[in-house]
């Protein structure tokens, strides 16, 4: 279940929150102010989507936008991280909409856009209905499933390349095998045409060669 929202400028600036926390939850209490220490420690290289754990039921979630950080404070996996960043890019798109031109202000105080919480209640209410956690529960589960038939086709078509990079390189060793089998044969028939004929040339030559010189004499 959701329980808080929080939304914080780069700096720090506090810009809005959901109102209806329950104030006289000790854990809940303390998560805000752990993440109210964790801002200053942002940095251009922080992440821009992670959970953050921390003792007790609760944990927190965060997304980073135009250098607008939206968290979530939910009970431990309910919902699910996936349903939680879900909730978060809704909420994002929508503030984003409304106050881009506005939050990013010298003159913009801490908390000027409460107003929104009109929006996170009706949002708040919407994620926390169990009906619809359950649909969206099951459509993440359809896309990981989806996500899994993807990446085993791409796998196999991965697999099939590389087997046909394979029958490639085989084809390629067998065709220079060849090549170095015909020259060896083509070596071979000479050396054997060589020694076949070598002794009539001789003979040949020295008929020739006799005939001349008594010709010459």
């Amino acid at each position: 279940m959701i329980k808080s929202t929080l939304i914080y400028r780069e700096d720090g600036l506090p810009l809005c929150t959901s109102v209806d926390d329950d104030n006289t939850d000790v854990n809940l209490n303390e998560l805000k102010k752990n993440i109210k220490k964790l801002l200053s420690k942002f940095t251009p290289q922080t992440e821009n989507e992670a959970t953050m754990e921390f003792k007790g039921e609760l944990e927190a979630h965060y997304i980073r936008k135009n250098s607008i950080i939206y968290f979530v404070i939910v009970e431990r996996n309910s919902p699910t991280p996936q349903i939680s960043f879900s909730y978060l890019k809704d909420i994002s798109v929508e503030f984003e909409h409304n106050y881009s031109n506005e939050y990013w202000k010298p003159t913009t105080r801490p908390y000027q856009f409460v107003s929104f919480d009109t929006f996170l209640q009706k949002t708040i209410k919407l994620y926390n209905d169990k009906r619809v956690f359950s649909n969206l529960d099951q459509l993440n589960n359809d896309l990981k499933d989806v996500k899994q038939i993807m990446t085993k086709n791409i796998e196999d078509i991965l697999y099939r390349g590389d087997s046909l990079d394979k029958m490639s390189d085989m084809s390629y060793n067998l065709k220079n095998d060849a090549r170095k089998y015909k020259k060896s044969a083509q070596k071979i028939n000479l050396q054997l045409l060589i020694s076949q004929y070598a002794p009539i040339a001789g003979v040949a030559f020295l008929v020739v060669l006799l005939i001349w010189w008594k010709f010459i004499k």
